[in-house]
């Protein structure tokens, strides 16, 4: 009788991973979906009294921000 649980327990496994939802396919960030400070002539100053969090503030330099593909060969 034992045989039976172990079984039912087997096929019950496998039907769970068959029938779990696949996650979709998620895409690497590009760099125009952060949002970084920039600097830009002309832009408002804010005036911030107190502790603020500054959504697009305005920076003379922000490091040299580039991208470069990795390729490599996965496992065997």
């Amino acid at each position: 009788m034992s045989w039976f649980y172990v079984a039912v327990l087997v096929i019950a496994v496998v039907a769970a991973v068959v029938l779990a939802p696949k996650p979709p396919k998620q895409r690497p960030a590009a760099l125009t979906e952060f949002d970084i400070p920039t600097a830009e002539e002309g832009r408002p100053i804010p005036v911030v009294f107190g502790t603020v969090l500054v959504q697009s503030s305005n920076v003379v330099w922000y490091g040299d921000l580039a991208y470069a593909r990795v390729r490599s060969s996965g496992g065997k």
